[in-house]
C-alpha cells in the first residue's frame, strides 16, 4: 500500500463524522508503521478529540508504545492553534510522530499553511499528498466547511426528481413517487450526512414528510421549512413525530441559510419544492444539484398511472 491508499482509508474514517461535527469539518486520520495501520480515528463532534488525537489514542490502546517510525495520514492539514481543544500540531509533537501527510490545506485562514512550520520546529516532516484523485476526494469532503468558514453560509445541495418529460409532479400537484425506492434510499443516506434538510411549505402541506434519515438516525439533523405565510398544519410530522430533531420555520430562504450558518451548519439539503429551488438558484445560493431522472412519462395523468419506460439507457434512476 502507498500514501494514497492510506489516505483513502483516512477519508473513509472522516466520512463517518459527516453531519455531526458542525461547525468543524469531518476529518479522518490513520497512523501507519512498517506498512501496517496501527491507529485510526475521526472527528466525531465539536468539542471532542480531533482526528489526529483520536488516531494517536487508538494506537496507544492497541499497545503501540512508540510512534517513532510512524507516518500519520490526515485528510485535512492539522490545526496549529488551540480552539475548544488543543492544537493538533502540539499533540503530534508530543507523540513524536516523525512524518505527517495531509490531503488538503485548511481553508480557515487562521490555520492555513501553519502546520508545516509548526511541525518543522520539532523536526517533523509535513507534506501534502501528491495523488490528484485522492486530493479531489478530500476537497469534496470539506467543501461544505470551506464555504462556511469563508462566507459564513452553509453549502447547499438541491435534489430534484424529474420524469422523462421533465415534470416534478402531476397535474394534481402530487410528487409521490416519481423516483424509485432505490433513489429514495440514496437520498435517505444523504440525510444521514448533512446538517439540515430544507423544504418549502407546500411540500409539508401535500406530502407531510418526516425529513429524517431513513436508515441510521441522525440526531444532529435540523429540519427547516420555508413558509412566507407561516400557515402550516400543526399536525405535520415535522412538528408532532417526537423526534429529537428540531424544526425551524422561516419566511425567507436566504434568512434560513444565514441563521443556519450562524448555528454552524455546514451542509444543507434542499429536498422540497420547485419554487424554493428556483429561489435558491436565482439568489446564487445553490452549490450542487442532485437530479434524479426517473424512467417515467407522467404527461397529464396521475403519477400512479405514469408509463414506466424500461428500454431507456443511461438512467440516473431505476
Amino acid at each position: 500500500m502507498n500514501d494514497a491508499d492510506f489516505m483513502r482509508r483516512a477519508l473513509a474514517c472522516a466520512a463517518r463524522g459527516r453531519g455531526h461535527t458542525r461547525p468543524n469539518p469531518p476529518v479522518g486520520a490513520v497512523i501507519v508503521q512498517d506498512g501496517r495501520i496501527i491507529g485510526e480515528g475521526w472527528h466525531r463532534r465539536a468539542g471532542g478529540d480531533h482526528a489526529e488525537v483520536a488516531a494517536i489514542k487508538d494506537a496507544r490502546r492497541r499497545g503501540c508504545a512508540s510512534l517513532a517510525d510512524a507516518t500519520l495520514y490526515v485528510t485535512l492539514e492539522p490545526c496549529s492553534k488551540p480552539g475548544r481543544v488543543g492544537a493538533c500540531t502540539d499533540a503530534i509533537r508530543a507523540a513524536k510522530v516523525p512524518r505527517v501527510v495531509y490531503a488538503v490545506p485548511d481553508p480557515n485562514p487562521t490555520n492555513r499553511g501553519q502546520a508545516k512550520r509548526a511541525l518543522a520546529k520539532a523536526g517533523i516532516a509535513c507534506e501534502r499528498l501528491k495523488d490528484a484523485a485522492t486530493v479531489r476526494a478530500a476537497e469534496e469532503l470539506i467543501a461544505p466547511f470551506a464555504k462556511h468558514v469563508t462566507t459564513g453560509l452553509p453549502f447547499v445541495t438541491v435534489k430534484i426528481a424529474l420524469s422523462l418529460d421533465g415534470r416534478i409532479c402531476d397535474d394534481f400537484g402530487d410528487a409521490r413517487w416519481i423516483s424509485s425506492a432505490a433513489a429514495r434510499h440514496t437520498t435517505g443516506k444523504l440525510r444521514e450526512q448533512v446538517d439540515a434538510i430544507l423544504v418549502g411549505a407546500e411540500t409539508v402541506r401535500r406530502d407531510d414528510p418526516s425529513l429524517l434519515a431513513h436508515g441510521r438516525p441522525n440526531r444532529d439533523l435540523i429540519r427547516v421549512v420555508v413558509s412566507k405565510s407561516g400557515n402550516l398544519p400543526k399536525t405535520a410530522q415535522v412538528f408532532t413525530d417526537g423526534a429529537p430533531n428540531p424544526t425551524l420555520v422561516f419566511n425567507d430562504a436566504r434568512a434560513a441559510l444565514v441563521e443556519l450558518g450562524r448555528l454552524g451548519a455546514l451542509h444543507v439539503l434542499c429536498e422540497g419544492g420547485l419554487n424554493l429551488a428556483t429561489a435558491l438558484a436565482e439568489a446564487g445560493l445553490v452549490d450542487e444539484w442532485w437530479t434524479v431522472l426517473a424512467p417515467k412519462v407522467i404527461g397529464h395523468r396521475r403519477i400512479g398511472r405514469a408509463t414506466t419506460i424500461r428500454s431507456v439507457k443511461c438512467l440516473l434512476d431505476s
